[in-house]
């Protein structure tokens, strides 16, 4: 494939990519193989996908005020847990051995899809007390996936919103938006560190970054539109779809 051809197929990765993630879905089950499709080796497409996807958080906000309003407070809390977790995750990839999670994702990312679908029958059984130990879910839940989310990621979407929508807001549209934000908070600080210290194909993460802008414009539009329940089942079938990907070819 020659270099503009390469190009133009990760744009048109990455738009659809931007809209499958920022409307609830998972990005990298669209990315990460592009890259690994165009020829860039596994740990060198996972840093920039991680450098492309810094680009979908401001995407997202701007299609996304409407579910963001009077969220500040709340993010200003939460964004530097996520933030703190993404640069830890960072290390993790940076200096622990390839493939010390890998046979572990497939199972957290079929883990967060069916908690996604089971969330309205499982929030509608809690509890109206919270319970001591309520309060540590969000900020434990939180730090944890951003790790995951610093080092591979793929899959964090779903885990992240399963988390919000337990915790935070039931409502798919606001939690789905917050996702947007904390998960971009954590890329952040993960993009800086790989963008200095990693292997980053600067020539695939350009059109990529570019489409996934496109796209992280869109995704909270059809996220606003659609049918809850499709949407949910839309994001628990794009998880499990990973999940066997991820089993059957390990990326890490």
């Amino acid at each position: 494939m020659t270099p503009f051809f390469q190009a133009l197929a990760l744009l048109a990765a990455g738009i659809v990519a931007g809209l499958v993630g920022t409307a609830g879905g998972i990005t990298s089950l669209v990315s990460y193989p592009s890259l690994l499709a165009v020829g860039i080796p596994a740990l060198s497409a996972n840093v920039t996908n991680i450098v492309a996807l810094v680009v979908c958080a401001p995407g997202a906000a701007l299609a996304s005020r409407p579910e963001l309003a009077g969220s500040g407070a709340w993010l200003r809390r939460w964004a530097p847990v996520a933030a703190l977790g993404g640069a830890a995750g960072s290390a993790l990839l940076l200096f622990t051995p390839a493939g010390v999670f890998s046979r572990v994702v497939p199972f957290l990312v079929i883990i967060g899809s069916l908690a996604l679908l089971a969330q309205p029958w499982l929030s509608a059984r809690r509890p109206q007390r919270p319970r001591p130990g309520d309060r540590l879910i969000l900020p434990i839940g939180l730090f944890a996936l951003s790790v995951y989310n610093g080092y591979f990621g793929a899959g964090s979407g779903v885990m992240v919103l399963a988390l919000l929508l337990f915790t935070t807001d039931p409502q798919l549209p606001r939690a789905n938006a917050l996702k947007n934000m904390l998960i971009g908070a954590a890329v952040a600080i993960s993009a800086a560190a790989f963008a200095l210290l990693g292997p980053v194909n600067w020539a695939a993460a350009l059109p990529l970054a570019i489409g996934m802008f496109v796209g992280s414009t869109l995704g909270p539009r059809v996220t606003r539109r659609l049918p809850v329940n499709v949407l949910r089942w839309a994001i628990a079938l794009f998880g499990v779809a990973l999940a066997v990907q991820l089993w059957v070819k390990p990326s890490l």
